[in-house]
């Protein structure tokens, strides 16, 4: 099963965003909008990981949330990777954040399962590019639009395994959870 694992974000908060950015959908219809309710923060994306490896894994991923304490977050501005990604950025307590992705890929990893190895993003995308004519979609004036949001603080208390089906509708359901302890 294709699984990640996120950081929730309370609905509140995705709602204020979801009402921010109707003037923008507006005036940029031309990339494909990812729906709110599919909207999430991956911490780790574990890829194809077998139904066997999932009792540890969660083991693991429940030790490395319980070192790490709740975190102060806010979602703000806004960029985008190349053509491909548009995404509303994170304020607050980003370096613990970090360093939360940090312990839940090495916690997958003790688990033997393969996680990318690349610099944590802290990003939640909430547009994908669409190429037109050959052309790589213009995300910049879209990026632009968003530059200035910030949403309100919020307080992240739990990272959740998701799975997450592929498809013309990909769906995602919520197959554990485990909340943030007092460390750090």
């Amino acid at each position: 099963m294709r699984l990640f694992v996120a950081l929730p974000l309370p609905p509140e908060v995705l709602a204020q965003l979801d009402a921010a950015l109707v003037a923008v959908r507006a005036d940029h219809p031309e990339p494909r909008w990812v729906p709110a309710q599919r909207w999430h923060l991956t911490l780790a994306f574990l890829g194809e990981v077998e139904e066997r490896a999932v009792p540890e894994l969660g083991e693991r991923l429940a030790r490395a949330a319980a070192r790490r304490g709740p975190l102060e977050l806010a979602l703000a501005g806004a960029g985008r990777f190349g053509s491909g990604v548009l995404w509303v950025g994170l304020t607050g307590e980003v370096g613990r954040l970090s360093r939360l992705a940090e312990a839940i890929a090495a916690a997958a990893r003790r688990t033997g399962i393969e996680v990318e190895d690349r610099r944590f993003r802290p990003h939640l995308t909430v547009a994908r590019g669409r190429a037109a004519a050959g052309r790589p979609a213009d995300l910049r004036p879209a990026a632009a639009a968003l530059a200035a949001y910030e949403g309100p603080g919020f307080r992240a208390g739990h990272v959740a395994l998701v799975r997450s089906v592929l498809g013309p509708q990909p769906a995602y359901t919520e197959l554990a959870a485990w909340p943030l302890g007092a460390g750090d």
